[in-house]
């Protein structure tokens, strides 16, 4: 689990140009194209499509496919990508988080776009996405985006802060494992244990140093049929990474740790503030346009940066705005807590021991039979009067 730093809150200029656009636009209708101008969207739609980049693809060679929840530019990510292809004997592919998606869960973007553009990571075909890590395990496993139709191993990592517990719920990396091992596909997730003013950004690639041997027998079991089936390995490296105690095979705990909200000021957001004081009634409409704005910033923004650009077109849905409405700013935190478990297998308890700690996850729908059995009493006496 990440718990991402207090950062100001700001409204992106692209962001802010395209919303302006939008709202100036809002009811009217496009005019109608001409043949030509028909003529000249589809050979430019044509030309973005040509100018992506072709797989480096080695059919002699089997696929591993990378993302994670941290981001397309975190430390982790390319350390793990970068040791994968000095192996030399696979196909490295990455599809991952425009930014930071940690804690997003398994979740899907749901009727909006979502942006793709090519990325430069050495030794990968790599692809970032404006969404969320099951988005880009989803897409990546679609067949859509590679010259591949199946990886030998999902690998989501290396991802920052530890995940154990009740938090493997809510963690997007753990989700993103699990999307592959639904879809049918082996998976690892790996943690960083990351220790505030402790650890270094070094940690990450000694993180990947320990776990690439037990990631290349994987890829050598996922061939020959060996590798456990019907589940998805949780990996979280103690830090410092090269101070482990070894390998340990744990059970996941009811660790968790405490959401806290807290209220944030107005004039904590300086730059929206400011921004929105001169802009009647922005705030609601932002909010309600922002299924138009997200893709088309997301576009304005690539485009800029001359990326090769893959967008699929969406409209949002827009409702009535109501110039009454109070809008308040929360901002999310979490803080550990203290658990009473003393099981030496637990993940939180075996981490802490300075051990590496491997827990099974499972999409299994299996009950536990006392569960079941008081489910069932309590449904017989909840229905029969």
């Amino acid at each position: 689990m990440t718990t991402p730093g207090v950062r100001p809150n700001f409204l992106p200029p692209g962001l802010v140009s395209n919303l302006q656009d939008v709202l100036k636009k809002k009811g009217n209708h496009p005019p109608e194209e001409d043949d030509d101008k028909s003529n000249n969207k589809k050979d430019d739609e044509s030309a973005v499509q040509s100018s992506a980049p072709v797989d480096d693809y080695d059919p002699s060679k089997p696929v591993i496919f990378v993302t994670n929840s941290d981001g397309i530019d975190s430390p982790g990510l390319t350390f793990l990508v970068e040791a994968l292809a000095r192996e030399g004997l696979y196909n490295v592919s990455v599809c991952a988080p425009q930014i930071d998606r940690s804690l997003s869960g398994h979740s899907f973007t749901f009727q909006e776009s979502i942006a793709v553009s090519s990325a430069e990571i050495k030794g990968a075909t790599a692809y970032e996405v404006s969404g969320t890590p099951v988005d880009c395990v989803s897409l990546a496993l679609s067949g859509a985006l590679f010259a591949w139709s199946k990886p030998q191993l999902v690998i989501v990592g290396v991802n920052k802060g530890p995940t154990c517990g009740n938090d493997m719920f809510s963690s997007s990396a753990v989700a993103g494992a699990r999307q592959a091992l639904v879809s049918g596909v082996p998976s690892l997730s790996i943690s960083l244990s990351w220790k505030k003013g402790e650890s270094q950004e070094n940690d990450f690639k000694d993180a990947v140093s320990v776990c690439l041997p037990v990631i290349n027998a994987a890829i050598k079991d996922v061939e020959n049929g060996t590798f456990p089936k019907s589940s998805s390995l949780h990996i979280t490296v103690p830090s410092p990474p090269l101070e482990n105690k070894g390998f340990k095979l744990t059970k996941q705990s009811l660790w968790r740790s405490k959401p806290l909200w807290q209220a944030i000021a107005a004039n904590r957001n300086p730059s929206a503030a400011r921004f929105m004081s001169n802009q009647p009634g922005m705030g609601l409409q932002l909010a309600q346009l922002g299924r138009d704005a997200s893709a088309a910033g997301a576009a304005r923004r690539l485009n800029s940066q001359k990326k090769n650009l893959e967008v699929v077109e969406s409209v949002g849905v827009s409702g009535k705005v109501d110039h009454n409405r109070t809008v308040k700013y929360f901002r999310l935190e979490f803080q550990d807590t203290t658990q009473e478990e003393t099981d030496e297998n637990l993940d939180f308890r075996a981490l802490t021991d300075g051990f590496v700690s491997v827990t099974p996850i499972s999409v299994s729908h299996l009950i536990d039979p006392d569960i079941e059995k008081a489910a069932s009493e309590w449904i017989t006496a909840a229905t029969s009067n």
